[in-house]
């Protein structure tokens, strides 16, 4: 039996836990959240959570894109490379998750994804790729090799929509809410998760099996459908340079619609008791709650607004990728505005695409509601890291 440690680093929290394997299976031992802006970095969570506990290998999501080089960590580096990372859900107890090994070699490529080699304390000598990631919504830089030299273990670090795309295959059928049953197909699937920032991820199907795939696809630019959203990107453009779907479909992004329309002055005023609110709470998730306690008009239209623009965005994200074997929809709104995409306006715009609007209406649409998706993702590709080991 060996220990497992896998991560889940997102723009608001860290959620870390340690795993035990059996044989091909591996056990949650326990996991513990951590709220980000408490915290100067990840090694100070990382020292938190361990306690001197050590693993045999380690898999971590983060949410923002990980870029590799290959490096001879037999020879001295550069000055400046090794930067220290500080300074820049499946049943709840994870009972029963079984791990495959998986094939070396991507059969859709035919060669080895360099999403799959491996970061590795500096102590083995020879060529190794090593991840490096800064994360989008925090001042975090994250690098593989010192991540390897302080847990003396293999890492890999992988991007957060990769680690809930490999989760989605240990769920069960109580961790979904079906949106559009579709027609079941071995096809390319998609993840699309809204939350602090707002991710996506693609399921290659090769053949035998699902190859997650990164996507920062969230900031593409944002595209209009009608003249009330052209008017929201003006408003957006007066505040950022660039818009992409991140600053619309996500916790800042349904805020800022919110203030679009209270600014545009035609759907009401904003009452004082709601100022207060947004000013010391959560203002995405006043909106929610507001909306959904039917109390106020401006409320009610942002989130209508957002779940519109969040189902035309889920819809283009399953054409790019042909992901006619299913969406899933994840992320940490979803399941708490799952009462709202269950209404008609997510899957109308799901499906309104024109001359291929009867192949949307036949895909697959889930929300997941399992909060530990990405974690339980991250530790059944740290038990394939294991199982392909030497």
């Amino acid at each position: 039996m060996k220990t497992l440690l896998a991560g889940d680093i997102g723009g608001t929290h860290s959620r870390f836990g340690l795993f035990r394997t059996e044989g091909d299976r591996c056990r949650l031992l326990f996991e513990r959240s951590f709220l980000n802006q408490n915290y100067p970095g990840m090694k100070s969570i990382l020292e938190e959570f361990l306690k001197g506990q050590k693993a045999a290998i380690a898999c971590i999501g983060v949410a923002g894109p990980v870029t590799k080089r290959r490096v001879n960590l037999s020879a001295p580096q550069p000055e400046g490379w090794g930067l220290p990372f500080d300074n820049l859900k499946a049943p709840s107890t994870a009972e029963g998750l079984k791990v495959h090994p998986e094939p070396p070699f991507d059969y859709a490529q035919g060669r080895e994804p360099v999403e799959r080699r491996l970061s590795t304390p500096p102590s083995k000598a020879g060529f190794h790729a090593v991840e490096r990631v800064k994360i989008t919504n925090l001042p975090w830089v994250i690098d593989g090799r010192s991540l390897g030299e302080m847990l003396s273990c293999r890492v890999e670090i992988i991007n957060d929509l990769v680690a809930n795309a490999y989760g989605v295959s240990v769920l069960q059928k109580r961790d979904f809410v079906v949106l559009n049953r579709g027609k079941i197909r071995e096809e390319n699937r998609a993840l699309i998760s809204a939350g602090t920032g707002l991710g996506e991820a693609i399921l290659f199907w090769n053949g035998r099996e699902h190859i997650p795939s990164p996507s920062e696809g969230g900031h593409a630019e944002f595209a209009p459908r009608n003249s009330l959203e052209m008017e929201l990107l003006d408003y957006l453009f007066s505040l950022f340079d660039h818009v992409s779907y991140e600053r619309v479909l996500s916790g800042p992004g349904l805020y800022s619609i919110y203030q679009f329309l209270r600014d545009r002055k035609k759907s009401g005023r904003e009452p004082e008791w709601l100022s207060t609110r947004m000013r010391h709470e959560d203002p995405s998730l006043v909106i929610s709650e507001i909306a959904q306690q039917k109390r106020n008009r401006l409320c009610t239209m942002a989130l209508d607004l957002f779940v519109s623009i969040y189902g035309a965005a889920a819809g283009n994200l399953a054409l790019q990728a042909m992901a006619v074997g299913g969406v899933f929809i994840g992320g940490g709104i979803a399941p708490g505005i799952i009462w709202k995409l269950k209404e008609g306006p997510f899957m109308e715009a799901f499906k309104k695409k024109g001359r291929l609007s009867n192949v949307v209406a036949q895909i697959p649409v889930q929300v997941i509601m399992n909060e530990k998706t990405a974690l339980l993702g991250a530790a059944y590709r740290a038990m394939q890291l294991l199982l392909r080991s030497p």
